[in-house]
């Protein structure tokens, strides 16, 4: 008996497959065409800077809302697989231009591209000042699937970079994945946490010091 190996894990999809949704298979497994559909009218009017509302989707679609919530489930379903959908070629970019690292300074310079890139999307921007409660709820905590996807996503760095031992056995990768993200959240949104400014480059200063990266 064979058995068919796991493709390698990437940064664009170690977060997916480490917490799958119901509506992220949905739209993997190329079944359900209708909620391909709706979930596409949803991310580009993300895009455009328009709250995703249920209603208005539905009748774009020519659908009543029963069907729209059985194609995609609820609001904050939909929108969590948006906002993810979009983080993942922001990551991408971010570990493209800085190809030229390696070890801590890698991993702190990706979240680094990552955090500036979140901060400077003016449509994510209007979503954080248009809805923040919803926003801090479905990015920063486990409510949805975005902060497990990206704490998986910063552990995938960090075994990549620094092994099963970072820091010296200091701590494991998945204490000090969800270090990273902490931080990472904190920066980003810093202005609805505390009233402070978003910064990228406290984020660097933060990201460096904790990974010990030299300079």
């Amino acid at each position: 008996m064979t058995t068919t190996a796991a493709p390698p894990q990437s940064i664009a999809t170690v977060g997916l497959t480490t917490a799958p949704s119901w509506l992220s298979e949905r739209l993997a497994d190329g079944a359900h065409p209708d909620a391909a559909r709706a979930f596409d009218l949803a991310r580009e009017a993300f895009i455009a800077g328009r709250r995703i509302d249920m209603g208005s989707l539905a009748g774009t679609l020519g659908v009543d809302r029963t069907s729209l919530f059985r194609w995609v489930g609820n609001r904050d379903a939909l929108l969590s697989e948006v906002l993810w959908s979009l983080a993942v070629p922001t990551l991408v970019q971010a570990e493209h231009a800085t190809a030229d690292g390696s070890g801590g300074a890698r991993v702190a310079g990706i979240l680094t591209h990552f955090v500036d890139d979140l901060i400077t999307a003016d449509y994510f921007r209007q979503f954080l000042r248009r809805e923040p409660a919803r926003a801090l709820r479905l990015l920063t905590t486990k409510e949805s699937p975005i902060q497990r996807r990206y704490v998986a996503t910063a552990d995938w760095l960090v075994r990549r970079e620094l092994g099963a031992t970072p820091l010296g056995g200091a701590i494991d990768p998945p204490g000090l994945a969800y270090l990273l993200v902490r931080m990472s959240e904190s920066f980003t949104y810093a202005d609805l946490i505390s009233g402070d400014t978003p910064s990228a480059e406290r984020a660097r200063v933060a990201f460096r010091l904790l990974l010990r990266v030299d300079g």
